[in-house]
C-alpha cells in the first residue's frame, strides 16, 4: 500500500495538500516498509495551484490533477487540507490524515506500520484489504 507524505524538505510532514510542491511515497508493507519515489509538483510551494484560489474551474482542475497524480496511494499525510480537495481524495479512496504539528515522515511512518501490525481501525482496515486486491 502506498503513503504519500506533503513535505517541503523530504524529511518532514509539514506542508497544506494544495501548497505542497513535493510528495515523498512509501510502501507499506506487511514486514515493513520502504521509500519508492518523491513526486515533484513544484519547485517549492505549489503556486499554480496557490494562485488560482477562489478561480473556479480552473483552480479545481489543478486540484484535480494532483489528486489524479497521487491516485495510486491509499494515504496522504498533511498539516492542512481544504474540505472540497479532502472529498476528492476520499473518493479515488484516499485518506487523508492531519498532522497537528511538523513530524518526520519517519516517525510517522513507523506509527503507521505498528498500527497495522497491530489492530489498526476500520478505515485502515479497509484500506489495507483494498489495496491487497490490486
Amino acid at each position: 500500500m502506498k503513503v504519500a507524505f506533503a513535505t517541503t524538505d523530504g524529511i518532514n510532514v509539514n506542508e497544506h495538500f494544495g501548497r505542497a510542491g513535493m510528495f515523498v511515497i512509501y510502501e507499506l508493507m506487511k514486514d515493513g516498509y520502504k521509500f519508492l519515489e518523491t513526486r515533484q509538483f513544484a519547485d517549492g510551494r505549489d503556486t499554480e495551484i496557490e494562485e488560482t484560489k477562489g478561480m473556479g474551474q480552473v483552480h479545481d482542475e489543478r486540484v484535480q490533477a494532483k489528486v489524479d497524480k497521487l491516485e495510486d496511494c491509499r494515504i496522504i499525510y498533511l498539516t492542512e487540507i481544504g474540505g472540497p480537495s479532502a472529498a476528492r481524495l476520499v473518493k479515488k479512496g484516499i485518506m487523508p490524515i492531519k498532522i497537528k504539528e511538523t513530524t518526520s515522515i519517519e516517525e510517522s511512518m513507523h506509527k503507521l506500520f505498528e498500527t497495522v501490525k497491530g489492530s489498526p481501525p476500520p478505515w485502515l482496515r479497509k484500506a489495507i484489504n483494498n489495496n491487497s486486491d490490486k
